[in-house]
């Protein structure tokens, strides 16, 4: 059976009906615009000199309404909340420890090696890229290759990603380690977080915000606010099939993060009794990991029916 490592980003909208909205693509320099009906959704950027790895940004709910922190952070729309200017750009897969190598701080570099399948506009476009991590240093190794393949829709009210990649070792014993700084990871806008904005963080026990939401298992965290009366948000889920439940690491200043490798950074980070843990990316041994990402905007102040949108991504 050979490795696999399959990540999933989804809104789950497109199966609510209505007329299909029309994907297209905008090719520039290391990146590319990323368009519903012609209006700006997101940025998909695969060769920067400072983020070195690739991202979506500038991502916007189907308002208009800017969804993520503004990349890079304007100094007056982002004025106290510019942290983490490299690390944050706006929805990212990262890993800061993954064969002893660091892709989450920028130290060691995720390299865009070519596009296996050319962007396909449509009301169901695509894109595959396959990608290089490498190691730090003056003479790079190869520790994987990852083969990510993309589609995105879009209905009214809710954008869809869908990514599933593939990672191939390159070198024996690669594994992936025990930290807060790793898995599916979104920035949000300032005016969306809770310290600086609107913002509420909600997940599917209930819990609420930073304090009660941070370190904890859940299927699902959503992280919304309220801009000119409407509700806007990202939701981020972990799909059901993953090898492990993911626990969240949520900022009040607009991260959120489902990290399922997390077991002793997030549970018992002071405990000396307790070992880090240790995921192998191995050949014949198969690791299937699924997030959803669900960027969306409502009519009114009111919440969308998260749960419905979780059990729609689970059963789709």
């Amino acid at each position: 059976m050979s490795m696999m490592l399959a990540v999933v980003f989804t809104c789950v909208g497109a199966a609510t009906g209505g007329a299909d909205y029309i994907i297209t693509f905008e090719q520039r320099a290391g990146r590319m615009g990323i368009l519903v009906d012609g209006e700006p959704f997101a940025v998909y950027v695969y060769e920067d000199t400072k983020t070195l790895r690739p991202y979506f940004c500038d991502v916007k709910a189907p308002n208009g309404a800017q969804a993520t922190r503004n990349h890079p952070p304007d100094p007056e729309m982002d004025k106290d909340n510019m942290d983490h200017d490299t690390f944050h750009p706006g929805i990212w897969l990262a890993f800061g420890d993954l064969g002893r190598e660091d892709f989450w701080r920028n130290k060691a570099r995720v390299r865009h090696l070519r596009f296996e399948e050319a962007p396909q506009d449509g009301a169901m476009a695509t894109f595959t890229v396959v990608n290089a991590y490498e190691t730090s240093g003056v003479q790079p190794r190869i520790l994987c290759e990852e083969t990510c393949a993309y589609t995105i829709t879009a209905d009214g009210t809710r954008r869809l990603i869908t990514s599933k990649s593939r990672f191939q070792p390159l070198e024996p014993g690669v594994c992936f380690g025990d930290q807060e700084e790793m898995g599916c990871g979104v920035r949000i806008a300032t005016t969306l977080t809770v310290r600086h904005g609107s913002g509420v963080i909600l997940n599917n026990h209930g819990d609420v915000n930073e304090k009660g939401t941070w370190g904890k298992q859940a299927n699902w965290c959503a992280y919304s606010g309220v801009v000119n009366g409407c509700r806007v948000g990202v939701m981020l889920m972990a799909g059901p099939g993953n090898f492990r439940q993911s626990w969240f690491h949520n900022r009040d200043y607009g991260l959120m993060v489902a990290n399922p490798f997390g077991k002793k950074s997030m549970t018992a980070p002071t405990d000396r009794a307790v070992s880090p843990d240790a995921t192998p990316l191995k050949k014949d041994m198969a690791l299937e990991l699924s997030y959803a990402v669900c960027v969306f905007s409502t009519l009114s102040e009111e919440h969308p029916e998260y749960q419905l949108i979780y059990e729609a991504y689970v059963n789709h």
